[in-house]
């Protein structure tokens, strides 16, 4: 069963195409219709999140149009660290093999949810910015 409630009533649609239109060729165009308003749903449905993650990259604020860059740049951090960790491997590699313990344990306990998440901003600020650069937006 369908967990959300457009693609939940295009089902049901379909059904109903089936039920009122004994004739293949009706049946054929009326899937059809149903399908074209299912994209044109989806489509609206992709603009109105684009609107909001572009409104906020546009947004006066300064936390609000620089968070996800600002964590980009935290993770740029982390990746350049790994430069002096690989010389300290070279002259303690013992420092180096419990720096990378603990760091691996504390990555270990942030939460399935939150790694899951920073997915979906990402994705949605890589989406935003596409679709500004696309526009002519971008600054």
């Amino acid at each position: 069963m369908a967990l959300d409630p457009i693609t939940a009533l295009l089902d049901v649609g379909g059904k109903l195409i089936d039920k009122l239109f004994p004739d293949p060729e009706q049946r054929d165009r009326a899937r059809l219709e149903l399908i074209k308003l299912e994209r044109q749903g989806e489509l609206e449905t992709m603009k109105t999140q684009l609107s909001a993650i572009v409104a906020e990259a546009q947004s006066a604020d300064p936390w609000t149009s620089r968070a996800r860059p600002s964590f980009l740049y935290v993770v740029y951090v982390l990746l350049l660290w790994s430069i002096p960790m690989g010389v300290l491997t070279v002259f303690r590699p013992e420092a180096a093999a419990s720096f990378t313990a603990g760091f691996k344990g504390w990555l270990a306990a942030i939460p399935e949810e939150i790694i899951s998440l920073f997915g979906l901003v990402m994705l949605g600020y890589i989406g935003g910015r596409s679709w500004e650069k696309v526009r002519g937006a971008a600054k």
